[in-house]
C-alpha cells in the first residue's frame, strides 16, 4: 500500500523547518511520497497578503532540486482564493484511493482541527502528523483526529522570522537553502 505524506502551508517563504519536517515525515511514516501543496490563501490568516504564488512556487521548487522523493503540487494555486484543506484531500483520496494519506500540520494546529472546514470528513480520509514543538505541552488525542506525532528535529524557524530578517538587511542563508536566499535576494522579496 502507497503512503502518501501531504504538506500544505503558504510557504511564504520555505525554509530548513519545512525540509526537516518532510525528512522526518517521509523517514518515520515510511513514505512513498510526499507532496508541498503551497496555499493560494490561508483561510486562517484572511488579513495576510502572502508573496505572489509564482514566486513562492519558485522558492520552493528551488529548495526541492534533487529531492526526488518529493513533489510539488500547486493546485491550491491554480484553484485560487481560499484554500481549504479537505478540497484537496479529496482529490488525493479519489486519485490514490488504495493509499494511505497523511497531512502534515504543526503541534500548534491539532487544538485547532475541529474548526477546519469539513472537519469529520477530513478526519475519516487522512491521518495528522505533527512534531511536537520543545517545550510545549504534550498534545492530547482528539477524536475523531488520528494523531501521529513525530520525533522529528524541533528546529524553531519561522517564514515570518524569516521575512523580518529580510526587511531588517539581515543575512538568512543559516535558514533557508542557499538557492532560495540568492533568489529571495535577486528578486527583491520581502523588502
Amino acid at each position: 500500500m502507497q503512503r502518501i505524506g501531504l504538506f500544505g502551508g503558504t510557504f511564504d517563504p520555505v525554509h530548513l523547518g519545512h525540509l526537516l519536517v518532510a525528512q522526518a515525515a517521509f523517514e518515520e511514516l515510511q513514505l512513498s511520497r510526499l507532496f508541498f501543496i503551497p496555499a493560494a490563501q490561508s483561510p486562517f490568516k484572511p488579513e495576510s497578503n502572502p508573496a505572489p504564488a509564482a514566486a513562492r512556487l519558485r522558492l520552493l521548487r528551488l529548495a526541492l532540486v534533487g529531492q526526488t522523493q518529493y513533489e510539488v503540487d500547486d493546485q491550491e494555486i491554480r484553484r485560487g482564493g481560499t484554500s481549504f484543506t479537505i478540497d484537496t484531500v479529496r482529490d488525493y483520496a479519489a486519485r490514490y484511493s488504495e493509499a494511505e494519506l497523511f497531512y502534515l500540520i504543526g503541534a500548534d494546529q491539532v487544538e485547532q482541527l475541529d474548526k477546519w472546514r469539513a472537519a469529520e470528513e477530513l478526519a475519516r480520509l487522512v491521518q495528522f502528523a505533527f512534531i511536537p514543538r520543545s517545550g510545549a505541552a504534550a498534545v492530547a488525542e482528539r477524536p475523531p483526529f488520528r494523531l501521529r506525532g513525530l520525533q522529528g528535529f524541533s528546529v524553531g524557524i519561522s517564514s515570518s522570522q524569516i521575512r523580518a530578517r529580510v526587511r531588517a538587511g539581515l543575512p538568512i542563508e543559516p535558514l533557508v537553502p542557499a538557492a532560495v536566499a540568492e533568489a529571495i535576494r535577486n528578486s527583491k522579496l520581502y523588502l
